[in-house]
């Protein structure tokens, strides 16, 4: 099912199929043989998936779900795609992701890997729902006094 990384530019991830499951990480520091994905990876499991050698894109269909361990990412989407170029990844189909307690419910998820950004859409007539865990300082004050002149 996998085409041969070979023949993809060498600055390009290494790609490891885990099972069903698909570990991305730099091509340095990883044997291409290990079952365990270093730290650092970026693993994606999926009933099917594909990778295209010419355009760098890898297509997950299917039960999709995403672990990000070094920056505290997982998510689950009905497909997702990996642009390798671009470094990101296009998460679609009832989103839901989370992140250090947050988390996000979307249509479609654009995740900018170098930015560590999200951009999100709902699907038509619908809303993008957010929701953010608020660590409040308890010796911050949220209210200054006023004194009386």
């Amino acid at each position: 099912m996998w085409e041969s990384c070979s023949r993809w530019p060498s600055h390009l991830l290494a790609l490891t199929t885990l099972g069903v499951g698909l570990a991305i990480a730099p091509l340095f520091g990883q044997a291409a043989d290990s079952q365990e994905p270093p730290s650092q990876a970026l693993t994606i499991l999926a009933d099917v998936q594909q990778a295209n050698a010419v355009t760098g894109v890898i297509t997950a269909r299917g039960n999709v779900q995403l672990r990000y361990p070094a920056r505290q990412i997982q998510a689950t989407a009905a497909q997702a795609q990996y642009f390798s170029r671009e470094e990101r990844i296009v998460l679609s189909g009832n989103v839901y992701v989370l992140q250090q307690g947050n988390s996000l419910r979307a249509d479609t998820v654009t995740y900018l890997i170098r930015e560590g950004k999200f951009v999100a859409l709902p699907a038509p007539s619908r809303q993008v729902e957010s929701i953010l865990i608020i660590r409040d300082d308890p010796n911050q004050q949220v209210f200054t006094p006023v004194q009386p002149e």
